[in-house]
Formats: C-alpha cells, structure tokens, sequence
C-alpha cells in the first residue's frame, strides 16, 4: 500500500519560543496587534507554510505530529478549509472581504471550550491568563491568515480563483468544516 507524507512545518526547533497551552506562538510576518513576535518579511512564517501546504495536506485522513509547530499547522490548515467555506459563495474580492471578516468577528475557542475543533490537540490552559494570550494568539494569526488567503482566493482583478475556491469542498483529517 502507497503510505504518502504530509507536509510538515519547517518550525521544528522551539528553543526560546513561548508557548500558550503547548502551543508554540510562532513570529509572523503580521502588522496586526497582537502576542505573536514579529518576522523578517523576507522569511517564510507559520502561515506561509499553511497556505502553500494546504492544497496537499487538505487531502489527508492522518497527520502524524512531529513537532509543536505541526499542531499549530493543523488548526491553521482547518482554518484555511473554514474560510474557504465562507469564500465559496462569494462572487467577488469585496463579498469575499466581508465573509471573511465576519469570520474573524466570530469567538475564538481555545482548548477545553466548547467549538474548539480539535480537543486533545493542544492540552487544556493551566490558568485564565494563559487561556487567554492562546485566544490571542489564535485571533491574531486567524486574521492575517484570512487577509493572505484573499491574496489567493481571489485573482488579481477580484474574480474567484476556481483552482483554490474547489477546495472549500475537502474534508481534512476527516473534520467537516463548519
């Protein structure tokens, strides 16, 4: 039987990363406020690699975790599948602007809240405070996905990119996105 690989992050090394609930807070290339250190634009992130992963890593059932970054590398390619549900029906760049600002208006969930898609992925917060910079955290990185996946989503004269929209219809790690 063919056994294929996902796509892990690159962000194996978490020396000197803080992190909130097992959760590493990875630097991001981001000029949204927020608890993530800020990158050298000229490096690649956490959310590049989501974004280029996500076509191939959408496909898989399984996803064997090798570092803590991979866990971050799994919400976010849930989150891109979750936003792209949102883009499917949005005819053009503008419709989808809004969809996907409403997305980022809505709760974040952190581990132990109801809504939060992958109990067990990341342990549960051991105080409020540390609940709370992970909610942070997720805001922030969800908001500057959203904003790159425009970049993607949509071609430059704001028309659907139909080779990224079809993927809306995916289910990854056999979640149903909501």
């Amino acid at each position: 039987m063919y056994d294929s690989q996902v796509y892990h992050s690159t962000f194996v090394d978490g020396e000197g990363i803080t992190k909130a609930c097992g959760c590493p807070l990875l630097p991001l290339k981001s000029h949204i406020r927020g608890p993530a250190p800020v990158s050298d634009q000229a490096t690649t992130d956490i959310i590049d690699e989501a974004i280029t992963f996500f076509r191939a890593n959408v496909f898989f059932k399984n996803f064997d975790i090798q570092s803590p970054a991979d866990k971050l590398l799994i919400y976010l390619t849930f989150y891109i599948n979750v936003a792209l549900k949102r883009l499917e029906g949005c005819r053009t760049l503008a419709e989808g602007t809004k969809a996907v600002i409403n997305l980022g208006l809505e709760d974040v969930p952190v581990p132990g809240e109801p809504g939060f898609p992958f109990p067990g992925l990341f342990p549960l917060p051991g105080s409020k405070q540390e609940a709370e910079l992970l909610r942070n955290y997720l805001k922030q990185i969800r908001e500057e996905t959203s904003g790159r996946l425009l970049s993607v989503a949509y071609r430059p004269n704001g028309t659907p990119n139909k080779w990224w929209l079809a993927f809306a219809k995916r289910k990854f790690i056999n979640t149903i996105a909501l």
